[in-house]
């Protein structure tokens, strides 16, 4: 099956898309505006490239808990699916949190459970189940010590579906430059440089674990999408020496591709599901691209910005 398609598939705002298969098809979840007064606008398409919208996702929880709900992710287990979000106000408060459904477009109702009560700032929750059907969390958090300071990628092992078992581990520590978020920030009441790690999201391949993450400045051209590899989720996890971003800024065409998912396309292939802004920056949507996978890796035949066919070769 080859399938034709032009980015962004979603034209409408469509931020942090996190794509699930299904039987029937595709779900997409992502951050933005609540519909039906709900958190979450949820999408559905039979091919990942024609979309409709199905209303909102998750039931708000009371004010006092906070007014941005950022980055869902799904996993089903159990017969019921379960949703991992962070909830706070900006930049400030995030934890991460669990809520359930019994239909993969909701509604979902959250379980009353801060999942991450001793982390200073937690976001961006990605399940993630082994082989041997453990299921693991990975998510980003903030973290003051190292050379580099900022937000910084974690795991944890889910004890049933809404408990972690004792405190995350990082995994994926700031490397470079193109990681800066903002230089001179004031955070926590001292002032660094502070770099950003996020949206980590794990996918194996023959026998390897590899975390596609996002980094920088989500407002900037710098933000783009890279990867570490594992033997085992709690790792260690190690970037590539000398491998560019997977995704990176198009002048004029695509600014910041970041925050992706991955799902087997209606081929059988690996297709990047990622979020990017139009040259006006008036919108982060959604986009597509498919993933090459080689003895040295993943490559993303993107980020594309003109007609093109969801299967190709390289």
């Amino acid at each position: 099956m080859s399938i034709r398609y032009c980015n962004p598939v979603h034209g409408a705002y469509f931020a942090d898309p996190f794509v699930l298969r299904t039987q029937e098809g595709y779900v997409a979840y992502g951050t933005g505006k609540v519909v039906d007064g709900r958190a979450f606008e949820v999408l559905t398409s039979p091919d990942l490239v024609t979309w409709r919208s199905v209303g909102g996702a998750l039931e708000l929880l009371p004010p006092e808990a906070g007014s941005d709900y950022w980055a869902p992710e799904v996993a089903e287990a159990d017969g019921r699916w379960w949703m991992y979000y962070s909830v706070g106000r900006g930049d400030v408060g995030h934890h991460l949190r669990v809520a359930v459904a019994d239909h993969p477009t909701g509604p979902f109702i959250d379980q009353g459970i801060n999942l991450t009560p001793d982390e200073r700032f937690a976001i961006d929750a990605s399940p993630f189940r082994d082989e041997d059907g453990t299921w693991y969390l990975f998510h980003a958090r903030d973290v003051l010590e190292g050379d580099r300071v900022g937000t910084m990628l974690a795991v944890n092992v889910l004890d049933g579906m809404t408990r972690l078992r004792g405190q995350s581990r990082t995994i994926l520590r700031p490397s470079d430059d193109w990681q800066v978020f903002l230089r001179q920030r004031t955070m926590y009441g001292q002032v660094y440089d502070w770099h950003t790690l996020e949206g980590p999201f794990v996918r194996k391949h023959e026998g390897r674990y590899y975390c596609f993450y996002s980094g920088g400045n989500w407002t900037e051209s710098s933000y783009g999408v890279a990867y570490a590899v594992a033997d085992h989720p709690l790792g260690p996890w190690v970037e590539p020496a000398g491998i560019p971003p997977l995704l990176k800024t198009v002048p004029d065409k695509v600014i910041g591709p970041g925050h992706n998912s991955v799902v087997t396309g209606p081929d059988g292939q690996d297709v990047i599901v990622y979020h990017a802004w139009d040259t006006g920056r008036t919108a982060r949507r959604m986009c597509i691209d498919p993933i090459l996978w080689s003895k040295e890796g993943p490559r993303v035949l993107g980020p594309s910005f003109t007609p093109t066919q969801l299967s190709r070769v390289a």
